[in-house]
């Protein structure tokens, strides 16, 4: 479907603590905290769980079909990310990483990303290594003070409820395509 072009009224959303958005080709991703609430559910029978939102998905789907390059980076290992990761048509998937910022070097690496092309969301100390290597670093809005300190933006919404939609809509509207995706889904009759 061919979209048309971004209007210049679109209104950005505030980006804390800078003026300008590099353009981004990558964008990684933590789960626990970020793609979830960070909540750890166990069934009865000691089965994990997690809960990913829909909106969520739309707004890597967006990112994705504007040519950005999608990856996961997380410290824990679960079955149910291998599945969402799959279900997101994310090939960039690395579980279990216990070095973030070597994870995401190699990955920038392995896609001929320069850094600060690169984008990377996460919610707690962990995620601080890749902060420091990003073009873009993001965090949520529950996420602990010293992480809003080191990030570029922090979002309105908590993690697991709308944070990473938010975030990709604001980098998809700074990189003029926003309003371009979302005709998409209008079809020829928007206005």
């Amino acid at each position: 479907m061919t979209c048309s072009a971004a209007r210049s009224s679109d209104r950005a959303p505030p980006v804390t603590g800078a003026r300008t958005l590099p353009p981004i080709r990558l964008a990684a991703f933590d789960v626990d905290g970020v793609l979830t609430d960070g909540g750890l559910y166990y069934s009865g029978g000691g089965d994990a769980m997690k809960v990913f939102g829909v909106r969520d998905g739309m707004g890597i789907r967006l990112l994705q079909e504007a040519g950005i390059e999608v990856a996961i980076i997380t410290s824990r290992k679960a079955p149910m990310v291998e599945a969402r990761a799959a279900d997101l048509g994310i090939r960039n998937l690395q579980q279990g990483v216990k070095d973030k910022a070597s994870a995401f070097a190699g990955l920038l690496s392995a896609l001929a990303v320069a850094p600060e092309a690169s984008a990377f969301m996460g919610d707690d100390l962990v995620d601080l290594p890749a902060f420091r290597l990003c073009g873009f670093a993001v965090t949520v809005a529950d996420a602990p003070a010293v992480l809003k300190r080191h990030a570029r933006h922090v979002t309105r919404a908590r993690g697991g409820h709308g944070a990473v939609r938010e975030f990709c809509e604001l980098l998809l509207h700074r990189q003029g395509m926003l309003a371009a995706r979302t005709r998409c889904f209008l079809g020829n009759t928007a206005g």
